[in-house]
């Protein structure tokens, strides 16, 4: 569909906005069901495919960022030009067909390819769902709105720990007719992925909205998209390495404290998965919407950049938190350290999709929401699950040793956040006084 096109002129328009939201939180929460299962179930893959906690690292994130490298722009510009409910339901139904696909996986390489496919998920949603949200909410309700959708990752999340954790611990050997024998942890990851498919079918029944806060004479080319970027550089690039160094600390944490608690508290998968599952779910829930409630109400009392400074404030809560999760001497203690620290890194992300959508022309939103993802997922997802196993296998040389890893982590990426966010305010106001959008 052409921008512009689509109906919500009727009076049925609010209450469909808010069926819309329902459909992408939902979509939103199998991608990170399917994503963070893996976190779960290292020790029983490890042992089947007989990898090292690097190369589990790599399954985790690396194939994510591959695939944005890719096609995460020209993703982002088909949202920009075509119907997003279309891509949206495609990327959906790729994913979990690619995570049933990894319980086929027999080796390293195969469980990679599989994971590669699973990155669509973020590649087609997101920019499509910040868009399509966009539209149907106005700025002053919209990071409220798109705090409910971010709050998918955490639910998600939480699910796939508790999920996960009851599946493997009941879940049986599997013989299935043409795949043959499938142990416990591959017949969750078919199990889990699977449904997905007719949750794609569901966001079809999504109605296309108008396309809101247009600019004129504004080509969406991915060159156009990357010069209005590069004219407002400091703006772009603080806030978005701001908010990676935020996301690099908290996947550096979140894919390793479940093996974590494993292997240094003694805690079972299913205590794991209902322990940690739960302080996941309720505490990033809890923080993400917050922080969209925080913005509003900066936002009525006059500031100007009350996304942005919502990631200052959530900052100060996350760091002192994950530094201290490490100094904690007993596993409880630990987990109510971590739900601090997973409150304040769930608090900034629904005012930053915010801050970027407000900032940037309509016909751009969706390749901007792809550059902010790649980036994010580079350093995040990419690179912060590796960054936790590469000091724990090469600098402290001593499996027992994660904690310290993941408090190292921490402790490089979050001050960098912090001190990036704080340098984008100036420029970031600078950039909303000189907006021209219809």
């Amino acid at each position: 569909m052409a921008r512009g096109q689509g109906p919500t002129a009727d009076s049925s328009a609010p209450l469909h906005a808010w069926y819309a939201l329902i459909i992408l939180i939902v979509a939103y929460t199998f991608s990170y069901l399917d994503r963070q299962a893996l976190t779960l179930l290292v020790g029983p893959i490890r042992k089947s495919l007989d990898i090292s906690d690097t190369q589990l690292s790599l399954l985790h994130g690396f194939a994510f960022a591959i695939f944005y490298t890719v096609l995460g722009l020209p993703l982002g510009r088909m949202v920009d030009q075509h119907r997003r409910t279309t891509i949206i339901a495609a990327g959906v139904a790729v994913w979990s067909v690619m995570t049933a696909l990894c319980g086929l996986a027999t080796n390293f390489v195969q469980m990679f390819l599989a994971r590669i496919g699973v990155g669509v998920g973020e590649a087609a949603l997101s920019p499509g769902a910040y868009s399509l949200i966009s539209d149907f909410f106005p700025p002053r309700t919209r990071p409220v709105a798109l705090s409910l959708y971010i709050s998918a990752i955490y639910v998600g999340s939480g699910l796939a720990t508790i999920v996960g954790g009851a599946m493997i611990a009941h879940m049986p050997a599997l013989d299935l007719p043409l795949v043959g024998q499938l142990e416990p942890w591959q017949g969750v990851f078919i199990a889990i992925g699977l449904p997905g498919v007719l949750v794609a079918l569901w966001v079809l029944t999504i109605r296309e909205p108008a396309r809101t806060g247009t600019k004129a004479g504004v080509v969406p080319s991915i060159g156009a998209t990357l010069r209005y970027m590069a004219e407002h550089g400091r703006t772009y690039g603080l806030l978005i390495m701001g908010y990676a160094m935020f996301t690099l600390m908290w996947n550096a944490a979140v894919a390793w404290l479940p093996t974590y608690f494993m292997r240094v508290h003694g805690w079972t998968t299913m205590e794991v998965g209902t322990r940690f599952g739960l302080t996941i779910m309720i505490s990033g829930a809890m923080g993400v919407l917050f922080g969209g409630a925080l913005a509003t109400k900066l936002r009525d009392r006059g500031h100007a950049d009350s996304n942005l400074l919502t990631g200052l404030l959530a900052a100060m809560v996350a760091v002192p938190a994950g530094l201290a999760s490490g100094l904690m001497p007993s596993a409880w203690t630990t987990l109510a350290t971590v739900f601090v620290f997973q409150f304040g890194c769930a608090m900034p992300f629904g005012a930053a999709a915010a801050a970027l959508q407000e900032i940037t022309p309509n016909q751009m939103r969706g390749q901007v929401t792809a550059v902010y993802q790649f980036i994010c997922n580079m350093f995040g997802i990419g690179l912060g699950p590796t960054l936790v196993a590469l000091f724990t296998d090469h600098l402290f040389h001593d499996e027992k040793a994660l904690g310290q890893s993941i408090v190292l982590a921490i402790a490089v990426s979050g001050p960098l956040a912090l001190l990036l966010l704080w340098m984008a305010r100036s420029s970031y106001r600078r950039t909303m006084a000189g907006l021209d959008f219809a």
